[in-house]
């Protein structure tokens, strides 16, 4: 992928926001036609509703990290250097973020990826909560929340059991993770055929986690092909948010995040239309929750998101496509938060579940 001559005619952070641009187009059209959210995989998983929605998630989630696994393989990407594994991550803060995420996007009936998708579709609980959630990942980010976010933070990384990397921690070489992916592919298509899930839900599944692999792919012929180095890196939609927010306060650069972002958005909104499922709902509509319960969970992600550094998608498919053991504590920890945060509604008799039932991501 020669990228010098798209470098040359626009210069090196608008080449990042293109590609950016592009891969979010095709996150947002395959998120939005396969309905692709983690909450709605593990009320799926906890009986809530059909396989369906467990089916499509670990789809994505086994091309992530059969097709990056490959890639790395393949000596067609290289991560040594990137932030999973060049500097010690914090394994208390994808613990603690981790559980926060998960409780925030059950009582926000939606991950982040899905709310923005909901929020293109029309739905303006949806565009609520992305609000709430930008603003707090801003702060944690870069703003008041900084040293809450750093403390917890330190209590533990991975410089304490000797790097960030599942196969070595394993002793096992990189043949390995392709035949990890490989099992999980084996998995997902078993949880399909057990579903039923359609052809078209299945290619939408398994094409999140590859526009996954190919964020990889991007940015690493990028910072091969740039002045000055950068690091490769993936999809994510919680560091986008803060750093946008950064970039309207006026500091900055608008890159790949802003790129992942619009396209993410732009994607969704056209295969909304397209597909006539395009419709404007609100906070006034029968059976939906409090807006201070969506507004609750939004803060627990906005920080959580950040303190886990990533969301369901930047630490759940790209750190854990590379497999990052950070990355993959916080996307169990995700999916922990979500399922204690659906038994406590269930037990206080909040009346989600047979919500959930009807609308699983949202």
């Amino acid at each position: 992928m020669d990228l010098v001559p798209l470098i040359d005619l626009i210069g090196e952070p608008y080449t990042a926001l293109v590609g950016g641009l592009v891969l979010g187009l095709a996150f947002g059209v395959f998120a939005q036609r396969s309905r692709y959210c983690t909450r709605s995989a593990v009320l799926s998983a906890m009986g809530e509703s059909d396989l369906k929605p467990l089916a499509t998630w670990a789809a994505g989630f086994a091309a992530a990290i059969l097709a990056v696994q490959a890639l790395l393989g393949a000596g067609l990407i290289d991560v040594a250097e990137t932030r999973f594994f060049s500097t010690a991550q914090s394994l208390s803060g994808a613990l603690i973020g981790g559980l926060l995420f998960g409780v925030g996007m059950v009582l926000a009936r939606g991950c982040v990826s899905r709310l923005l998708v909901l929020s293109a579709s029309g739905n303006l609980r949806g565009v609520f909560s992305i609000a709430i959630i930008a603003v707090t990942a801003l702060a944690t980010y870069s703003g008041l929340l900084v040293p809450l976010r750093d403390g917890i933070g330190a209590f533990w990384s991975t410089a304490a059991i000797g790097g960030n990397d599942l196969l070595a921690h394993a002793g096992l070489e990189r043949s390995a993770g392709v035949g990890l992916g490989a099992i999980l592919a084996v998995v997902a298509l078993g949880f399909a055929l057990k579903a039923r899930l359609s052809f078209w839900r299945l290619l939408g599944g398994t094409m999140i986690g590859l526009t996954v692999a190919a964020g990889w792919y991007f940015t690493w012929q990028l910072s091969t092909q740039v002045f000055d180095p950068i690091q490769a890196e993936s999809l994510s939609f919680i560091r986008p948010l803060a750093t946008s927010g950064e970039l309207a306060l006026g500091s900055g650069m608008a890159g790949l995040d802003q790129g992942v972002l619009i396209g993410a958005i732009l994607g969704a909104f056209v295969a909304a239309l397209v597909s006539g499922e395009f419709r404007l709902s609100t906070f006034a509509e029968p059976g939906v929750p409090s807006i201070w319960r969506y507004a609750a969970g939004s803060v627990l992600m906005g920080f959580g998101g950040i303190l886990a550094v990533g969301c369901t998608i930047g630490a759940g498919l790209t750190g854990g496509s590379v497999l990052a053991v950070s990355s993959l504590i916080g996307l169990a920890s995700m999916i922990a938060g979500a399922a204690l945060a659906q038994l406590a509604l269930r037990t206080v008799g909040s009346g989600d579940a047979p919500q959930a039932a009807v609308m699983p991501a949202e």
